[in-house]
């Protein structure tokens, strides 16, 4: 898939305020700091289109960014919105925070449309963390089609990157007859940006036919 074009649509609170329409969506979440802004940005080809910072937590809202589109006009297609979630498991936010970003995503995930693929940040360089497997289980459960994306793969060495993989695709397998779909990236090396392009696109053409 090539990428023509991508920029910032709205940011929303709930999903009645999301964009209107029919266009695939195919989200992007994952603990905080895992790396989705700089995987975003890689993704789309454009350094500066999600807002990375050293400050874990920072996505508050639902942002949608139009991919091969034009803001007023009418969508091609070839278009569609990759959409960021907020970071799930920040434990510097307050009780009521954390209830209200739960909300938001778990509401976005079940009830949107459009909602195509859940894409799931996975941090290469750690163990598997009961809060990445219960958030899966519980995807699982409700029958979300999602991905598995591991990040920051330029961060360890080959050797270690692939027995990394295993062991997580190992544990998953306790759970999961069928795993999901897994891509291994790095934003800094753009590793995987063709291959979950591709995916993307391979899905869109099922939507059309």
């Amino acid at each position: 898939m090539q990428i023509k074009s991508a920029e910032f649509l709205v940011s929303s609170a709930r999903i009645d305020q999301c964009p209107m329409g029919s266009l695939p969506e195919y989200a992007f979440i994952g603990r905080s700091n895992v790396g989705k802004s700089s995987l975003i940005n890689m993704l789309t080809g454009n350094g500066k289109l999600a807002k990375t910072s050293a400050t874990p937590g920072k996505t508050v809202l639902i942002n949608h960014f139009l991919i091969n589109g034009v803001k007023g006009r009418e969508p091609g297609a070839d278009s569609w919105y990759l959409v960021d979630l907020p970071g799930y498991g920040y434990a510097k936010r307050s009780k009521k925070d954390a209830e209200k970003f739960e909300h938001m995503i778990t509401t976005y995930i079940l009830d949107r449309e459009q909602m195509t693929n859940l894409f799931l940040l996975i941090d290469v360089r750690h163990e598997p963390q009961q809060i990445d497997l219960e958030f899966m289980e519980w995807l699982g459960e409700n029958g979300v089609p999602f991905s598995i994306v591991f990040t920051k793969a330029d961060k360890v060495a080959k050797a270690k990157l692939k027995g990394n993989v295993v062991h997580y695709l190992t544990e998953l397998e306790k759970q999961w007859e069928e795993l999901p779909p897994y891509f291994v990236t790095s934003s800094e090396t753009k590793t995987g940006r063709e291959e979950i392009l591709n995916y993307i696109e391979e899905i869109n053409k099922t939507l059309v036919q």
